[in-house]
């Protein structure tokens, strides 16, 4: 009888999916539960966070990067007296719930949101992707630091453990449809070749000059995909035949043995440029790019160059998440595992206003780079407290949200004026050694270490 009790009290401090329901149309509620099913969530008995709140709750940090455990949890939930949990709950329900479920959640429910009206998401039919990686630093944990890494160089490690996130993301929506975290000391060339995987026919890819390799090619090729790349200016290539735009065939092989006898090579077409303005940043030395569209009078050499600066706007994505949604400079998990949740909690988010811009722009007929990231993730940190509960009062609250977003339009960009350039000097303050972690802790109360000097 006692049991019965304490586990009714328990029911009755359940979180409520009242306002998580708000995002319903994004992260369908039935796809949360086949994965919690499919991970054996499902059939699991939790006392006080279920582990279907927990994964809202983890893409929840991922929204609102800044606050304590316990705000999030009251920004999803109306006040109850004595309802919030501890910290140490949530940290015990995350480690709960794993990895697994919000990893397959991101795999079903990430789609690509472009359509064929979509502005600067298409070229000749065929959708811009853009590759390319990024690193976060996390939790400077004995643990995270074993698992991975720490970056060093010549005055002493780094201050804290880096993982790298490589992500494949849609050009016209800067939606990261795939991504792969691996410790920071990782090679995104290596990295590649998992994502390349998810490659379509109708796709055409974009990436920098570090990705290079023949194998990567000949796996873009094999996905019937196409490539456009920056490529260094030190690389052999012999000229097959020049076209008539004045780019010319050549061969991409594996290695220089591999050159010299002519074997293994892959045929691709060499645009080598430059610029004539001299206030603009590039101009001067000679670009170079390298592209599987071998046509040149179906894909002119000045289009296909103008064609891979749109590359940037993936670096324009990845600052969306690390600059102005992540708002704090380590993450705040101090578990490998942990570390892997969170970075999927805030793909999953990233996502999330993603979707809603995408939405609100093609309501009022524009491109979804045109809104504000910023401002619609401050619109929705606003109003999703405000959700209502009823059905009707729920679906005017999502129209009303996506024309507040419609609104944060952005003005036409300018040209680029800065150099690339470090812009922060080293700090003159001493550098964190390892003799500084894990550092003796005081022993006495302040006021009993003074020692009066004569």
């Amino acid at each position: 009888m006692t049991s019965f009790f304490t586990d009714a009290h328990a029911l009755e401090q359940w979180p409520t999916a009242e306002r998580v329901r708000a995002l319903k149309r994004i992260l369908p509620h039935a796809k949360v539960q086949a994965v919690l099913r499919r991970t054996g969530h499902a059939s699991r008995r939790y006392l006080r966070l279920p582990a279907w709140f927990m994964v809202w709750f983890v893409i929840a940090l991922g929204l609102f990067c800044r606050d304590c455990y316990r705000q999030v949890f009251k920004w999803l939930q109306p006040f109850h007296r004595k309802g919030t949990p501890g910290r140490s709950t949530f940290c015990e329900a995350r480690q709960r719930l794993g990895v697994a479920p919000l990893h397959l959640l991101a795999r079903e429910v990430i789609e690509l949101q472009a359509t064929p009206d979509t502005p600067d998401a298409f070229y000749h039919g065929m959708r811009l992707m853009a590759l390319d990686s990024f690193v976060l630093d996390v939790a400077d944990s004995p643990t995270n630091a074993r698992v991975f890494g720490r970056p060093g160089s010549g005055r002493s490690p780094a201050a804290f453990p880096q993982v790298r996130v490589l992500a494949l993301c849609e050009v016209g929506t800067h939606v990261l449809w795939r991504t792969l975290t691996k410790p920071g000391r990782r090679s995104e060339v290596v990295m590649a070749a998992y994502l390349l995987r998810f490659l379509r026919d109708d796709m055409l890819l974009l990436w920098d000059r570090g990705f290079l390799s023949c194998d990567l090619v000949q796996q873009v090729h094999t996905r019937h995909a196409h490539l456009l790349a920056r490529i260094k200016s030190n690389l052999v290539f012999r000229p097959l035949r020049r076209l008539c735009d004045g780019s010319y065939l050549a061969k991409l092989y594996p290695s220089p043995r591999h050159r010299d006898r002519d074997q293994g090579g892959v045929v691709v077409r060499i645009i080598e440029y430059t610029l004539n303005d001299p206030g603009r940043a590039g101009s001067g030395p000679k670009h170079r790019l390298l592209t599987t569209l071998l046509d040149a009078g179906r894909h002119p050499a000045k289009q296909l160059i103008m064609q891979y600066h749109e590359r940037w706007e993936e670096e324009l994505a990845i600052d969306e998440l690390k600059t102005h949604q992540r708002e704090r400079p380590v993450l705040r998990s101090e578990t490998p595992g942990g570390v892997v949740q969170e970075i999927a909690g805030l793909v999953l988010a990233h996502y999330v206003v993603r979707v809603l811009m995408s939405e609100a722009a093609r309501t009022n007929g524009l491109s979804p780079r045109r809104l504000s990231f910023t401002g619609t993730l401050k619109i929705l940190r606003c109003r999703l407290p405000e959700c209502p509960k009823s059905r009707k009062g729920l679906k005017h609250w999502y129209e009303d949200l996506l024309v507040e977003i419609a609104e944060e339009v952005l003005p036409l960009r300018r040209n680029r004026i800065n150099p690339r350039v470090i812009k922060r000097k080293m700090s003159n303050w001493p550098k964190k050694r390892p003799q500084h972690r894990r550092y003796p802790q005081p022993t006495k109360k302040f006021r009993q270490s003074i020692v009066m000097l004569s």
